[in-house]
């Protein structure tokens, strides 16, 4: 079992009865608790149009959350690149990393983030998107090339800076991608499990070594739930079920607080289709994280694991990243 970094995903959740001021002031506090973890970046996601998501400005946000910390990686996981043009994209990441050198990562999605209706306010066109999509990826790297300095259109800021690029998928098709880019390759199996072993061998076996990447580079992100006792951790983990029951029922309001008994929410065919959702999700206590850690690593061998974690109680969130940064150096 090769030795892995640990990496945080946020979504900035909003809670029943809180602010979104509230919520990225959250974000921040656990940013910092991060930091001083030692965890290895912190990551948002962008998402539209929904009650329970605050990221939806994700460059705005990334440039909050790295001003207020000191060393950690800030960045997207990620930015939904077709809902934007390119340009805009290098020139915001161009500026984040002329305000915070060597500390921020440009990871990249194809999905919109959101419903059909939002997708079109957006602006995409779904018909295009998976020529799109790798033709953006060229762009943004000729844009922070130095040798576009003689181009019509260039990223200033952005022209000339080392910001990596991350694919990001929760199929097979990015696995291809990030493989024949030589880009390293992230997979939401936070929500999204069912492909995720056979993308991870697309992308070993098919990987061509590039200017940015000699070999393969993998993260996986799951879900993290841990606690003081086991009992503890499995009751403030429904919250997760409860949001994921919330998006079967396209119900977006905010997060709401643990309960004692999840069937007095779900059915049992609720039920199915959660866990199954939430196949990689770490719930328990130190010891049981760690083995479970362990099994994961035996298993799929990452590079890093981006651990994301709806707890509604913000303290008890930061123990659980806590206690799962102990049960993974437990294993070293």
């Amino acid at each position: 079992m090769q030795n892995f970094e640990l990496s945080v995903l946020d979504l900035a959740p909003v809670k029943q009865g809180k602010t979104i001021h509230d919520t990225f002031q959250e974000s921040l506090s656990l940013a910092n608790h991060a930091e001083n973890l030692d965890y290895k970046r912190f990551w948002l996601a962008e998402h539209h149009n929904m009650e329970s998501i605050a990221s939806s400005a994700t460059s705005v946000l990334i440039g909050f959350i790295a001003n207020g910390t000191k060393k950690i990686r800030v960045g997207s996981g990620g930015i939904m690149l077709p809902n934007h043009s390119s340009l805009v994209i290098a020139e915001q990441f161009g500026t984040l990393e002329s305000l915070f050198p060597g500390r921020i990562d440009l990871g990249l999605g194809r999905a919109p983030g959101t419903d059909g209706l939002t997708a079109q306010a957006l602006g995409r066109n779904p018909a295009i998107i998976n020529e799109q999509f790798p033709r953006q990826i060229l762009e943004l790297q000729k844009y922070f090339s130095k040798e576009n300095s003689n181009a019509l259109v260039r990223a200033i800021p952005g022209e000339g800076l080392d910001i990596p690029i991350y694919v990001l998928g929760s199929s097979t098709d990015s696995a291809w991608l990030a493989a024949e880019l030589g880009l390293p390759y992230a997979f939401a199996g936070h929500f999204a499990p069912e492909q995720m072993e056979m993308a991870f061998k697309i992308y070993r076996e098919h990987f061509e070594p590039s200017k940015y990447l000699d070999k393969p580079y993998i993260l996986a992100c799951v879900n993290g739930i841990a606690a003081e006792t086991s009992e503890e951790a499995h009751r403030i983990s429904t919250t997760l079920f409860q949001t994921f029951i919330n998006i079967i029922r396209n119900d977006r309001k905010p997060f709401s607080p643990p309960v004692d008994d999840m069937d007095d929410i779900w059915s049992p065919m609720e039920k199915t289709m959660v866990l199954q959702k939430l196949r990689f999700t770490f719930i328990g206590n130190q010891e049981e994280i760690a083995e479970k850690l362990k099994s994961f690593q035996e298993k799929y061998n990452v590079n890093e694991l981006i651990i994301t974690s709806h707890i509604f109680d913000h303290q008890k969130r930061l123990d659980s990243y806590e206690i799962i940064k102990k049960a993974k150096n437990s294993l070293v």
